[in-house]
């Protein structure tokens, strides 16, 4: 009873009727297959994964639509087998939305890579550096002295630079100042200290 649909009548049925045993077909017949390929173009297998239930769920929810007027005309232009090239353009359609979706994910996970490292810097900043500390236990020797007698502006592009470690971008953005101004304010709040402390 059981009769084995085209990748045609199985998409026609998914978009149109919202049929969810056509739906389970497709995706037993191309879900294997496309996770080999997308596994070849990924390492990771969570990625691949992801962008393979990514993928059937735009056929299942409509976002990606399959024309197949478009894919005859592929299918009689490359190849003599009317079943073969359309079990191909469905295998073809697939995987160009699972490639498109794979160039996504990658792009975002390189961009919530870059945003751990700026939320992880930025917790550390939280916790109280060793210079810090250093500078806290010197409450009434010469450097705390020197360093109260710097301007607030100096002051602060040397605990931005020195104490953070921030480099002069980073400490620019962070102060709201050009790159330029930081590394002259930091020359000058050197050559001060340098001057109080001889």
């Amino acid at each position: 009873m059981s009769e084995t649909r085209s990748d045609g009548e199985l998409l026609r049925a998914v978009a149109e009727d919202a049929d969810r045993r056509a739906f389970e077909e497709l995706y037993r017949r191309y879900a294997p297959w496309l996770t080999a390929r997308m596994r070849s173009r990924c390492a990771d297998a969570g990625i691949v994964d992801d962008v393979v239930q990514e993928t059937f769920l735009a056929v299942w929810r409509g976002t990606a639509r399959y024309r197949e007027d478009a894919a005859a005309a592929v299918s009689a232009a490359g190849t003599s087998s009317g079943a073969s090239g359309a079990r191909g353009d469905a295998a073809g359609w697939l995987w160009r939305i699972a490639s498109r979706r794979l160039i996504d994910a990658l792009r975002g996970a390189g961009a919530r890579g870059r945003l751990r490292q700026t939320l992880a810097r930025l917790r550390h900043r939280d916790e109280v550096s060793a210079e810090e500390r250093v500078l806290a236990g010197v409450e009434h020797g010469d450097l705390a002295g020197a360093l109260v007698r710097l301007s607030p502006e100096l002051r602060a592009v040397l605990q931005a630079t020195v104490v953070d470690g921030l480099t002069t971008r980073e400490a620019a953005v962070l102060l709201g100042i050009p790159p330029g101004t930081v590394k002259t304010r930091a020359m000058r709040a050197r050559k001060q200290l340098r001057e109080a402390l001889a």
